[in-house]
């Protein structure tokens, strides 16, 4: 059953118990600013410090994330369409958080929220391609 869940439900978790934890709850308009806040700073070979902010780390784990939903999304088991109706259901939750909650209208929660999408998507085309193949038309 595990394989069912919709792995991007775990950034968009981690967002949403930082903006509870970092600030004053999912009315804070300066989520952004805690977001985006330099954590530490890496230098690099052209001798340019590269600034490395929550919301950076947190899209980077999203990003690997994603990678892990869509090679799970080409399975084509049963439990791949509960799948993605859990997605679909946390593309919804995503948006309705955008568009109601101050803390959430952030690019870093905009960028989760458009890789869920993504994934949603992905899911679906990946879905209707398999069931193409699986399907043999015969005429006679």
């Amino acid at each position: 059953m595990f394989a069912a869940f919709p792995l991007l439900a775990l950034p968009v978790l981690l967002y949403n118990l930082l903006v509870l934890t970092l600030g004053r709850g999912f009315s804070d308009p300066d989520a952004a600013g805690k977001m985006t806040g330099q954590l530490f700073t890496i230098r690099m070979t052209s001798h340019t410090a590269w600034a490395v902010s929550l919301g950076d780390l947190l899209l980077a784990g999203a990003l690997v994330v994603l990678f892990v939903e869509l090679l799970k999304s080409t399975t084509s088991r049963n439990v791949a369409i509960i799948n993605h109706s859990l997605s679909m259901i946390l593309f919804i939750a995503c948006l309705v958080e955008f568009l109601l909650f101050p803390a959430f209208a952030t690019s870093t929660f905009f960028l989760l929220m458009l890789m869920v999408l993504l994934d949603v998507l992905a899911g679906f085309v990946v879905t209707i391609v398999a069931s193409r193949r699986e399907v043999d038309f015969h005429n006679g």
